[in-house]
C-alpha cells in the first residue's frame, strides 16, 4: 500500500476516534447534569423528619457510590489495557 492511503486512513481513524470522544464526553456531561437535577429534587422533597425516607436516600445514595467506584475501577484497567497494548505495537515498529 502506498505511503498516501495509509495516512488518509490514519486520519479518517483519528477523526473518528475524536469525534467519538467528543460524544462520550457530552455523554458524561448530560449525565452528571441530570443526576445533579435528581440529586436536587431528592434532597429539597425528602422529608427529613421521616426516618425512613432518611434511610432509603442514604441506601441509594450507598447503591451509586459503588457502582461508581466500579466505573472507575473498570475505566483504569482499561487504560492501563489499552495502554500496554500501545506500548507492544511501539516496540514491534
Amino acid at each position: 500500500m502506498p505511503n498516501r492511503d495509509l495516512d488518509s486512513i490514519r486520519q479518517g481513524v483519528l477523526a473518528k476516534m475524536e469525534r467519538g470522544e467528543k460524544l462520550v464526553r457530552f455523554g458524561i456531561i448530560a449525565a452528571s447534569m441530570a443526576e445533579a437535577g435528581l440529586l436536587a429534587f431528592a434532597l429539597i422533597y425528602l422529608d427529613w423528619k421521616d426516618k425512613v425516607q432518611v434511610e432509603l436516600f442514604i441506601f441509594s445514595i450507598m447503591g451509586y457510590t459503588i457502582i461508581v467506584l466500579g466505573m472507575v475501577a473498570l475505566a483504569g484497567h482499561i487504560t492501563r489495557t489499552v495502554g500496554r497494548v500501545l506500548a507492544t505495537l511501539e516496540t514491534q515498529q
